[in-house]
């Protein structure tokens, strides 16, 4: 247990000093990425507690995501701008009450306004199980867009907002990434971790065993929410703006992808998942650009459109063929490590 724990405090230390040094060693475009890295370990650790700790496939992350976007959004605007945004309607009294300069602040109102309305959600959502509930959970996220853009004097409809204060960047990013790992990880490794993953496993059986079933179901995904809140602010916050458009199913697609990819239950599968997936698709762009000509065949494509998506998508199909259960499985980090160390005769 002191060895976990030991390691542990290795990877912290790791990650702050990765996000100390950074600025010193990638541009403006390289740091982007970095953040948009670290804003999807968070949204992908807090879904796998739900989809792959849990077991309960559920598809609702675009409509939390969008929920804290907008909650970020619309406090840290000032009056003043709200008046300038709002054209299709005046904005909502309510509206131009909300206000601080607090990004912290901003933050934690994005994630509680994401965990109240799970709360409120989880008494129909989990009246159903299985493809069921990723039903439910899809017209959920297809609800919260719809919203958006039908009721403007909240949100300003289909305009969306722009001139958000940038606030986010790689130490806020990172920092919250970290403090989100640290959260889940103990949180799957406590007795309701073990909970979940029981439910998981055979939901009827953990029930027989005298399992609060509706409660820790209930539990991981207002947990997983509040977190899907927290990355939305940070992430309108690192690009400037929101509208409904950015908080499409896409957007869930790209978390299923990253937790299925690193492994389902693993939170280090979900942060390797993440690099991968995120960072992959921006280092393969200079294929868009590529030229191709061929002197024979009289063939000559000054540039392809998307081929970068479909070389990204050739790698998940051979990553999937070779590793079925994902990266790493449903373990994490420290179990490969601590069998390797076992094979060489280390204590």
């Amino acid at each position: 247990m002191i060895k976990m724990k030991f390691s542990a405090l290795i990877y912290i230390i790791l990650a702050i000093v990765f996000i100390a040094v950074a600025p010193h060693f990638f541009d403006s475009y390289g740091m982007g990425i970095l953040n948009q890295i670290a804003i999807y370990i968070t949204l992908a650790v807090s879904y796998n507690l739900i989809n792959g700790v849990t077991g309960q496939f559920s598809l609702e992350p675009n409509g939390f995501i969008a929920i804290g976007a907008y909650a970020a959004a619309l406090v840290l605007l000032s009056v003043d701008q709200k008046n300038d945004l709002f054209n299709l309607e005046d904005p909502s009294p309510i509206i131009l009450a909300l206000h601080t300069n607090s990004f912290i602040l901003a933050l934690i109102i994005a994630g509680i306004s994401a965990c109240v309305l799970s709360l409120i959600l989880s008494f129909a959502v989990f009246r159903v199980r299985g493809d069921y509930l990723a039903i439910v959970t899809l017209g959920f996220g297809i609800i919260i867009q719809k919203l958006a853009i039908n009721f403007p004097s909240l949100t300003n409809g289909s305009m969306g907002l722009n001139g958000i204060p940038l606030f986010s960047n790689l130490y806020w990013t990172g920092g919250v990434a970290i403090v989100a790992v640290v959260l889940i990880l103990n949180l799957v490794y406590s007795k309701f971790g073990r909970a979940m993953k029981a439910i998981r496993d055979d939901e009827d059986a953990a029930s027989a065993m005298g399992i609060n079933t509706f409660w820790i179901k209930t539990l991981a995904f207002s947990t997983s929410a509040f977190l899907e809140g927290v990355g939305g602010g940070l992430l309108v916050c690192l690009l400037g703006s929101v509208s409904p458009e950015q908080f499409g199913f896409e957007f869930t697609f790209v978390l299923l992808i990253i937790i299925v990819l690193g492994g389902l239950g693993s939170t280090t599968g979900a942060i390797i998942g993440s690099i991968l997936v995120i960072g992959g698709m921006e280092w393969l762009r200079f294929l868009d650009e590529l030229q191709i000509k061929i002197d024979i065949l009289n063939i000559n494509i000054e540039s392809m459109p998307g081929l970068r998506m479909v070389a990204f998508s050739l790698v998940l199909i051979l990553v999937m063929l070779f590793a079925r259960r994902g990266i790493f499985g449903d373990k994490e980090l420290n179990f490969f490590l601590n069998k390797n160390s076992k094979k060489k005769g280390f204590k």
